[in-house]
């Protein structure tokens, strides 16, 4: 990566939390309200999630998007792709749904990447493809990798491959969410260093029940037996849901709204009025529209072209 086009460090423009004490107060006010009022245009606007999985063909990116939102978010095959390999391209696919729970209305999209990286071979680390994408990603998106197919791992070689993952992020500066920078309090910092340590995490894709000890539950059937996705005995999905819907949700959309876009706003603004590079610097001011002026020859050349008139 070209070091002088690289965007800002998405932990530069967090927003720091207020620090100002509190002000003693004679009797109620009524600010709590504003809480209720929070809840109330909440509920009618809803919620708007974007995804993107990225990965090689056949890992189960559409299952466990489908397990995520337990509904049939993406279908394991795009439409007018059924017959036939899946054909390399660069073309990104995007599906859109509303889901509904207990009167909460959630607009997610889910953008698939078909075909990336499928020549690679990702055995034993992360392939170099893998790293220049991650570098360039974390500054723009929230990054949070898992280990999919599990299941095809026995409990030592998945260790072994979390291990492998964790240094390849740290030794390339690769920072996945959740970011240290972002940890406000002692109560944020203590929840994400145990999610850090987790990450990335193993997880099995399933979106059909099967009867376990007389109670329905999401899995995938094998011969050796039932693999119970939610179930942390046998993966890790339940961390990634409850990350990336029960407790994160809320400040992965504030971090990609307040961080990741005004880095890139502040870019983008800077290339096009053509600035000075500078540290969240951005002088709006249209660029002069007149012909720049003719540079004069510097004093070398003004000596060079004396000396050449005197000899001839």
């Amino acid at each position: 990566m070209d070091p002088l086009r690289r965007s800002p460090s998405p932990c530069s423009s967090r927003p720091s939390s207020p620090r100002t004490p509190p002000c003693e107060m004679f009797g109620l006010v009524g600010i709590e309200a504003v809480l209720d009022q929070l809840k109330i245009k909440a509920m009618k606007m809803g919620f708007e999630f974007n995804i993107m999985v990225v990965g090689q063909s056949g890992l189960g990116k559409s299952t466990m998007v489908n397990t995520l939102f337990k509904s049939k978010i993406w279908k394991s095959t795009p439409p007018g792709l059924g017959q036939g390999p899946m054909p390399q391209t660069l073309q990104l696919h995007s599906v859109t749904h509303v889901i509904e729970e207990k009167g909460v209305k959630l607009k997610l999209t889910v953008t698939d990447t078909p075909g990336f990286g499928d020549q690679i071979n990702n055995d034993k680390c992360l392939r170099p493809l893998d790293i220049e994408f991650l570098q360039r990603l974390c500054r723009t998106v929230n990054v949070v990798p898992v280990i999919a197919r599990a299941d095809s791992l026995t409990i030592e070689e998945r260790e072994n491959f979390r291990r492998r993952i964790q240094h390849n992020l740290r030794t390339h500066c690769i920072d996945v969410y959740p970011q240290k920078c972002f940890d406000e309090d002692v109560s944020d910092r203590i929840l994400n260093s145990k999610i850090r340590d987790r990450i990335p995490f193993a997880v099995v894709g399933a979106d059909r029940e099967h009867l376990v000890n007389g109670k329905c539950v999401l899995g995938r059937k094998t011969k050796w037996g039932i693999i119970e996705v939610e179930n942390m005995a046998h993966c890790e999905f339940a961390l990634l849901r409850d990350l990336l819907i029960r407790s994160h949700l809320q400040d992965l959309k504030d971090i990609t709204h307040s961080v990741h876009y005004e880095n890139y706003r502040v870019c983008r603004l800077n290339e096009s009025h053509m600035l000075p590079r500078g540290p969240g610097w951005v002088n709006l001011a249209p660029t002069p529209t007149s012909a720049p002026a003719t540079p004069a020859p510097s004093k070398a050349r003004q000596k060079v072209h004396n000396n050449s008139t005197e000899e001839c």
